[in-house]
């Protein structure tokens, strides 16, 4: 029965499902540049109650969805941005996002502002300082112009300068506003205020950052970098909280923040390159939560993105064209199951919960790159036959209002940034917000902590008990056995000299009928426990010798040893002999199973004998006929 238990989950079944190629952004020249980015990033403000087939030209009036993409482009670095109702095979010539000198290595939406999107890029090679680019999304922008207008670029809205290096990564705080990550190949990571322009918080590291990724309320970060650490952020401090050897391999590691949660997950490799997943416990971060898991062994890196909604996380390899996904249970991630596909990806990118469609029970969908020529969507969904909002798969998701604003975030305020209940968005209402659930921040275990809450119940333990008997606890077997020795070793000593004196419990037994209380076991007791279970009464009027009144005295009194009912004895006789009966039933089983085995052999044999006779027999049949 244990091998066919299935563990209960409401994302067990969840499968993906692809768009056919007329539906995809085709017709894109997507950036061949080496550096390890997702390519991709996606923000929304759709209504997630309606589909992509259902979206029309109407929603160009409202909040569309976008898509960035890092272009392949000469005579400088540029992206696109995509609105997604605009599928199929784009133009030739669409508007791009120019202004940066080298390849465009990242970018990354503001999540409560999805026309405002930040870049970063490989400047260096021509400016001695390298700026990060602030874009707004144009009112009603589209790829489409008319044939005899040139589509026209779209230019930055501010620069942050302060880097040395290429930027390679950019990343907004997910709870206060107007706060952007950015991390270099001057091994620094610099958070900058947007609206003042200037960088507030320097990080410095020892290599180069490979990934870094925000807690729910903005206060923490971890990062992962080329010196093969791990490392989680107290950013207001400019220092690490904590810090550790992450995966042993050569090749790129990723880190992503689990939410709400005290948890991170990692990806990377070890150093025989076999691919690993890894959670840690930030509080002791010594090493990971059950050890590092072995994936495969393929080359590529382990992109991770995490739900925070359905606690799933979603790996997708570069290189190849399946996607993973795990749901987290009982601190280990549990398989659920594999998006299939024979396109590699070398991008992929997640939309926000508030963009998926609630009425296909979708609960995530990806946007995959695909031969560096066009954009694939996959939903992931859980099959349900349901008219009805499905509350259990779908909690109260982060809105588009940030938590608080960043002049209190550097002066030490957390907050998390309010949520939306997605039943009035499914039944076509106006978004109605939930206050988010304020946690206290972890206490790390390199920190001086407060006494930890086993000191307070010491007053309770430190009130005297009313008896000796009640401080001490019940003996273990081992000192039970240990008293059982030892008051066989006294006693035999007293068989020796009163067989010397001549005098016998047994030989001068007294039936005084005056005696009426129970005695004490004797000696022979000891040595016939038999006889002590039948308690006749010549053993209750066995005579003591004398040097036993103090070991009476003893157990009488509540500081004595704990002394074992002599029944235990026949007990484990009792239990030897059956143990002893076990092995023999065993014994015939086993007989009975060889000549069960040899009977079978006899049939097997006659059976190939009636075979082998049988066409001779058919054969002589047919002649005779």
């Amino acid at each position: 029965m244990s091998g066919r238990f299935v563990r209960a989950s409401k994302y067990r079944h969840v499968f993906g499902r692809p768009t056919r190629k007329e539906q995809c952004y085709d017709n894109l020249r997507i950036s061949k540049n080496a550096w390890d980015t997702n390519l991709i990033k996606v923000r929304s403000l759709l209504p997630p109650d309606r589909s992509l087939e259902a979206i029309g030209a109407d929603v160009q009036k409202a909040n569309p969805l976008y898509l960035s993409v890092n272009w392949e482009a000469g005579g400088g670095g540029s992206f696109a941005v995509i609105p997604v109702n605009e599928r199929g095979r784009l133009p030739e010539q669409i508007p791009l996002f120019k202004g940066h000198t080298g390849p465009v290595l990242d970018t990354d939406w503001n999540p409560f502002n999805d026309s405002l999107i930040a870049s970063g890029s490989d400047d260096g090679k021509f400016l001695t300082a390298v700026q990060v680019f602030i874009w707004t999304v144009p009112k009603n922008f589209t790829l489409y112009t008319p044939k005899d207008v040139e589509p026209r670029d779209v230019t930055p809205v501010s620069k942050l300068s302060g880097h040395t290096r290429k930027v390679g990564h950019v990343l907004f705080n997910p709870s206060a506003e107007n706060i952007l990550g950015t991390s270099s190949g001057d091994y620094t990571i610099k958070l900058w205020d947007i609206e003042a322009g200037t960088p507030r918080l320097t990080l410095r590291h020892a290599d180069i950052v490979q990934s870094m990724s925000w807690s729910a309320n903005g206060s923490l970060m971890v990062t992962t970098s080329r010196d093969k650490k791990l490392r989680v952020w107290d950013v207001r401090q400019e220092r690490p909280a904590q810090e550790v050897a992450g995966h042993g391999g050569a090749k790129n590691s990723r880190a992503v923040w689990m939410g709400e949660l005290d948890r991170v997950a990692t990806t990377g490799f070890s150093k025989m390159s076999d691919r690993q997943l890894a959670l840690w416990d930030i509080r002791t971060l010594q090493a990971p939560v059950g050890g590092f898991y072995s994936l495969d062994s393929i080359s590529g890196v382990c992109m991770p993105f995490w739900d925070d909604g359905t606690q799933c996380l979603y790996l997708a390899g570069k290189g190849d064209g399946n996607i993973r996904y795990y749901e987290y249970e009982n601190d280990s991630f549990e398989p659920l199951s594999e998006y299939k596909s024979a396109d590699p990806q070398r991008g992929v990118a997640f939309t926000p919960k508030r963009g998926v469609n609630l009425h296909d029970n979708e609960v995530a969908r990806a946007y995959k790159t695909v031969n560096d020529t066009y954009i694939e969507p996959i939903s992931f969904i859980v099959p349900r036959r349901a008219e009805v909002f499905q509350h259990d798969i779908y909690p109260p998701s982060t809105g588009s209002q940030p938590g608080l604003p960043s002049a209190d975030w550097f002066a030490g305020k957390d907050a998390l940034p309010p949520k939306i209940d997605l039943e009035k968005v499914y039944d076509g209402e106006e978004p109605v917000a939930v206050a988010a659930e304020s946690k206290p921040a972890p206490v790390f275990a390199t920190r001086a902590a407060s006494p930890p809450p086993k000191k307070e119940a010491e007053p309770q333990k430190s009130t005297p008990a009313s008896t000796a008997a009640q401080r001490e606890l019940p003996p273990s077997i081992k000192e039970s056995k240990s008293s059982i020795s030892e008051m066989a070793s006294k006693f035999a000593d007293n068989d020796d000299s009163e067989e010397d004196d001549g005098s016998s419990g047994f030989d001068r037994p007294s039936r005084s009928p005056d005696h009426t209380a129970p005695p004490k076991a004797s000696h022979s007791a000891m040595k016939a426990p038999e006889k002590q279970r039948d308690r006749s009464p010549v053993k209750h009027t066995i005579a003591q010798p004398p040097q036993d009144e103090p070991s009476a005295s003893k157990a009488t009194s509540p500081d004595a040893p704990f002394e074992p009912d002599l029944e235990i004895l026949g007990t484990l006789d009792e239990i030897s002999s059956l143990l002893k009966w076990q092995n023999q039933a065993l014994l015939e089983q086993q007989k009975n199973l060889v000549a069960q085995t040899e009977w079978l052999s006899q049939l097997t044999a006659e059976i190939d004998t009636l075979k082998a006779i049988w066409p001779h027999s058919r054969g002589s049949a047919r002649k005779g006929v």
